[in-house]
């Protein structure tokens, strides 16, 4: 048993270096990169996949082993053979290592095709897929034209190939050519040679340069690998596409790409599609010169045929002299009758003339009696128009005197209205209420008859008394109060006087008169107006 208290025993000492694994990982990718900086592999294609960036990733494998590689978007444009899955390729490049994922694997810069084989499986199987999508039906094919004026060329300018066609088309038909300079082989010649047919096209028919109607898409001989670039998807499609007629002239005539198949005719060389291109012109003229001659012969035939066939005809035709006879004195009887009858129809006409004339007036006669007429109808207008204007006139003063009487009947409304305002006026003066808001009363007697003088009064007799505001009874008395007492007594009443108007009820009634007299006096006058 140790002792607890023991100091712990000393760890070995190694001279072994420590490192990080980021270090030792970046340590790796040196070690890796130093020593296959540049290597060659050669492997089948798996996993191929295009990232959205452009670059791409895949692995290279054999029958034992798996190898990442990756090619980054600037050399992908430049890859000489477009990577497929199954594809056995050469890739050229560089080892390198994925720290993030403990992996190493090939940066591709370089890509080719892996023996013969393996380019010949590629190229069936891309005429499989191209052919399924009717690029090489015949229908889509267009016709060659007879004689194009201008003639688009796509190939290497530095090459015999131009310079052939060039020879073969001065000596057959010279026409105006147009180059478009191309590489015909190595890394980017597809895209090229796929601009270049596309460039063709786009040329507008009304514009500088004129618009090929035929193009020829040419190159020499080579090996399968060098011919490659006219096996390209962008080549083919480019030429299916192609609105001018496309001949395709690549190679010997043993040699065969896709562009054969989806251009509109294929030539066995360069030189061939030349001749396909244009007639010869020598044979043309003798061909023309042969037709003319032809047609003339013809026309001479036919003129022949046509003359003795006229000359048969006109065996069974009269004289002319024969007919014209009959014609001749059937004309000269219908002249003497014309003749004859436009002299008879003149007299009649003359006859006719004559009698019309006896009845006709002279331009005098029916000029003075149209100035009468005239004369009286002036008159007529003149009388008219004066009394018209005596009509206008009377209209117009009575029209005035309207307005005269309207104007006279307001003001003796306002005269009338004035005055029976200051009738009423005067009237609310003189009447007895005013008086008695003056202090005044008038005495009734019980009939109702005013008590107007003092020797009217009978004593003892009884009597209203009207104030302004109210009545009153009271009883009359003359002399003392005893004989007033006395007088009430006496069972019998006096007869009384004759009954008498109130001096006001009098006045009221001269002034109303005196009134009225004055109005029917100002109405006499307002109506003379």
């Amino acid at each position: 048993m140790s002792d607890l208290f023991s100091k712990p025993a000393a760890k070995p000492v190694s001279n072994v270096p420590e490192f990080s694994v980021t270090e030792l990982s970046f340590e790796l990718k040196r070690t890796v990169e130093g020593a296959f900086s540049h290597v060659r592999v050669r492997g089948e294609i798996s996993g191929f996949k295009r990232a959205a960036s452009g670059h791409m990733y895949m692995a290279l494998k054999d029958a034992g082993a798996v190898m990442d590689a990756i090619c980054w978007k600037g050399n992908a444009s430049r890859l000489a053979v477009q990577p497929e899955d199954g594809l056995e390729v050469v890739a050229t490049g560089k080892l390198t290592t994925y720290p993030g994922r403990s992996k190493y694997q090939i940066v591709i810069e370089t890509m080719e095709m892996a023996g013969e084989g393996a380019l010949l499986k590629l190229l069936e199987e891309r005429k499989k897929k191209l052919a399924a999508e009717g690029l090489f039906d015949p229908d889509r094919k267009k016709e060659i034209p007879y004689l194009p004026e201008v003639i688009g060329i796509v190939t290497s300018p530095t090459g015999a190939v131009i310079r052939d066609i060039l020879h073969r088309l001065q000596d057959r038909f010279p026409r105006h050519v147009l180059l478009w300079p191309v590489v015909v082989q190595g890394d980017g010649a597809a895209e090229k040679i796929a601009a270049a047919i596309d460039g063709f096209n786009q040329i507008s028919i009304d514009g500088d340069v004129p618009r090929p109607d035929l193009l020829i898409v040419a190159r020499g001989g080579g090996s399968l690998e060098d011919l490659w670039s006219f096996n390209e998807e962008a080549v083919i499609r480019a030429t299916a596409a192609s609105d001018i007629p496309v001949i395709s002239a690549v190679g010997h005539e043993t040699d065969t790409t896709l562009i054969d198949f989806a251009s509109d005719r294929r030539a066995p060389t360069p030189t061939g599609a030349a001749e396909m291109a244009v007639p010869v012109r020598v044979d043309l003229l003798a061909t023309v010169k042969d037709l003319e001659r032809r047609l003339l012969s013809a026309q001479y035939r036919s003129l022949d045929m046509k003359m003795r066939h006229l000359e048969g005809l006109s065996r069974g035709l009269p004289k002319p002299d024969a007919l014209l006879q009959n014609v001749t004195q059937r004309l000269d009887d219908v002249a003497d009758k014309l003749d004859i009858g436009w002299r008879s129809r003149l007299q009649s006409s003359q006859h006719k003339l004559d009698q019309l004339s006896g009845r006709l007036r002279s331009p005098a006669q029916l000029l003075d009696s149209k100035t009468d007429k005239l004369n009286s109808i002036n008159q007529r207008l003149i009388q008219a128009t004066k009394a018209l204007q005596s009509r206008k006139s009377d209209r117009f003063e009575a029209m005035r005197l309207g307005d005269r009487l309207d104007q006279s009947f307001e003001r003796l409304q306002e005269k009338q209205k004035s005055r029976l305002d200051q009738l009423a006026i005067r009237l609310e003066n003189l009447s007895h209420k005013k008086v008695l808001e003056r202090g005044f009363a008038v005495i009734q007697r019980s009939d109702g008859s005013l008590l107007s003088s003092v020797k009217a009064v009978e004593a003892g007799e009884a009597v209203k008394v009207q104030f302004a505001d109210g009545h009153a009874d009271a009883v009359l008395g003359v002399g003392s109060f005893t004989q007033a007492m006395e007088a009430v007594r006496q069972p019998d009443v006096k007869k009384r006087k004759k009954k008498e108007k109130p001096i006001e009820a009098v006045e009221e009634k001269e002034t109303l008169k005196k009134a009225k007299k004055k109005d029917i006096t100002d109405d006499r006058q307002d109506s003379l107006f």
